[in-house]
């Protein structure tokens, strides 16, 4: 039915969702590989589980009514992503290092 509708241009694909990169005065953790959108919440039969890697290991945050909730739940129990790792040095005691 999708290959004839695309065929006579009556297929609409359906809209990209939306992802909030702030709630609830956190900055939430994006994720361009999850198919929800945020790092440490994935879906299951309709809900959002978020979690977090501990010693090797998944630790369950909950789970909730929809990704935003999962992950501002990650959010709390990590704090803020980590920043980027620092530039390297490319001169040092007046040397150009390779």
């Amino acid at each position: 039915a999708v290959a004839y509708a695309r065929a006579v241009g009556e297929y609409q694909p359906p809209p990209f969702p939306t992802v909030a990169t702030e709630a609830e005065g956190l900055r939430l953790h994006l994720s361009s590989s999850s198919a929800t959108g945020y790092r440490g919440v994935r879906e299951l039969s309709g809900r959002f589980q978020a979690y977090r890697s501990v010693d090797g290991g998944l630790v369950s945050l909950g789970t909730f009514d929809t990704a935003v909730e999962g992950a501002v739940a990650y959010a709390r129990a990590g704090g803020e992503p980590p920043p980027p790792p620092p530039t390297v040095a490319a001169v040092a005691e007046g040397l150009r290092l390779h």
